[in-house]
């Protein structure tokens, strides 16, 4: 029997589905319970890891949700966001294979900040929170792993604040898109993670109408493509200089 979602939410485990993907056999190199497999598989996290399968569009972690453990993004694309003032959608991040999904409510709050949608038919590894702390409190390698996991994610995030802060409208929406080139690449030259306009604005922090608009200047001026949500960028550099002051490309 496959993970259960109750209210399209966040799921409970039940029992160990039969096609599960064992981390043995996994492929997401940057994982972090795939890089310290060795030292854990005497562990319950890798023998009682489930599977979960998500349709895109299907929400899996719901904004207030009590914390029952993390998912790691085995196969597609997820983003992550969070309600602001006014109920208004802000886009935390977006994330790949090999991402960790659920983390800022793990060990510190009782409730995810945060809630998380598929953004195509997405496929996520789902290891209990009981199982993740016996394994931190007694595999010191794997503990600090994590803790540079999350050290590294503060940097980032202290990173975007300051930077984000200091661009103008335009200057988000490039930094956006650059973002997005950097994270996901390019096929036949549009990225790989078509957005609606609603989305560039929740994570760029800005209006749909002034997308839109930057998007048509964009346009003009032979710097992107655009077919449908499908973006593309038609010269890279110009698009680097013009946030090139602000020297941030941490966020990857």
């Amino acid at each position: 029997m496959e993970t259960k979602i109750l209210n399209n939410s966040y799921p409970v485990p039940r029992k160990r589905v039969s096609n599960t993907v064992s981390c043995i056999a996994c492929e997401n190199m940057d994982c972090l319970i795939k890089r310290n497999l060795d030292d854990l598989e005497d562990f319950r996290l890798i023998g009682e890891k489930n599977n979960l399968r998500c349709k895109k569009g299907q929400q899996f972690i719901m904004e207030g949700a009590p914390v029952n453990g993390l998912f790691f993004i085995l196969k597609g694309k997820v983003k992550v966001f969070r309600t602001g003032i006014n109920g208004r959608e802000q886009i935390v991040r977006f994330a790949k294979e090999g991402e960790i999904i659920g983390h800022r409510g793990f060990g510190t709050e009782e409730y995810y900040s945060i809630g998380a949608i598929a953004l195509e038919d997405t496929k996520l590894c789902y290891f209990s929170k009981i199982n993740l702390q016996e394994a931190l409190l007694n595999n010191s390698k794997f503990a600090y792993d994590f803790m540079l996991f999350y050290a590294n994610e503060l940097n980032r995030s202290e990173s975007k604040v300051k930077s984000i802060s200091q661009m103008t409208v335009r200057e988000r929406i490039i930094d956006t898109i650059l973002y997005l080139n950097r994270k996901f690449g390019n096929t036949n030259g549009f990225l790989n993670l078509p957005l609606s306009r609603k989305e560039y604005a929740d994570y760029a922090g800005t209006a749909e109408e002034q997308v839109i608009r930057v998007f048509s200047a964009l346009k003009k001026e032979k710097l992107i493509s655009a077919k449908g949500k499908k973006i593309g960028i038609t010269n890279i550099q110009l698009l680097k200089n013009e946030i090139s002051e602000h020297n941030y490309y941490l966020d990857s």
